[in-house]
C-alpha cells in the first residue's frame, strides 16, 4: 500500500479545521457569540484564495490575527472558507479566508486554542481583490493599528 494514501497528518488537520468550521457555523446561525466567548483567528494573508483590502495586505504582508467578539457582521461559513465584515479604523471591510490559510484559532474565554499547519504554495499569490499596483501606492510607514481589532497572537502562545 502506498504511504501517501493514508495521510494521517492531513486527516487530523482536516478534523481540527472542522472544529473551527463548526464553531463559526454555530456563531453565524446564532447571530453572535454566547457570553464572554470571542475568537482569535490568525491566517496567512498571501495564501491563495484570501481576499482582504490592499491596505491590510500592505500592513500585514504575511499574517494577521482578527478578533471576532462584539463588532463583526455578515459572518458566512462555507465548506472550505468563511467571510466576515470587520471594522478597521471605523471602516467596514469584508475579508474572505479559506480554512486552509488559517494557522491558529483560539477562544481565550474557554482557554481553548488550535494551531494548524499551513501548506506553502510554490508561489504565493496576491488575493484576487488586491491589484498589485495598489500596493505600491500604500505609505511606507503603516499607521498605528486600530485598537481592539488586530492583535499579535504571540502574547498568548506558550514559550
Amino acid at each position: 500500500m502506498n504511504d501517501q494514501v493514508l495521510r494521517y497528518d492531513r486527516m487530523v488537520e482536516d478534523a481540527l479545521r472542522g472544529v473551527m468550521r463548526q464553531c463559526l457555523t454555530l456563531v453565524a446561525r446564532r447571530g453572535g457569540l454566547p457570553g464572554g466567548h470571542h475568537f482569535y483567528i490568525t491566517f496567512r494573508t498571501r495564501h491563495p484564495g484570501v481576499s482582504i483590502p490592499a491596505h491590510l495586505l500592505a500592513r500585514y504582508p504575511e499574517e494577521i490575527t482578527i478578533v471576532l467578539q462584539h463588532q463583526f457582521w455578515n459572518l458566512d461559513v462555507g465548506e472550505d472558507r468563511f467571510s466576515v465584515v470587520l471594522a478597521f479604523g471605523g471602516v467596514r471591510e469584508t475579508l474572505a479566508v479559506p480554512f486552509a490559510a488559517v494557522s491558529a484559532f483560539a477562544d481565550p474565554s474557554a482557554k481553548f486554542g488550535l494551531q494548524y499547519q499551513v501548506e506553502q504554495s510554490e508561489s504565493a499569490i496576491l488575493p484576487q481583490s488586491v491589484p498589485a499596483s495598489s500596493l505600491a501606492a500604500e505609505p511606507s510607514k503603516p499607521a498605528d493599528p486600530p485598537k481592539g481589532q488586530v492583535i499579535a497572537l504571540d502574547a498568548f502562545r506558550k514559550k
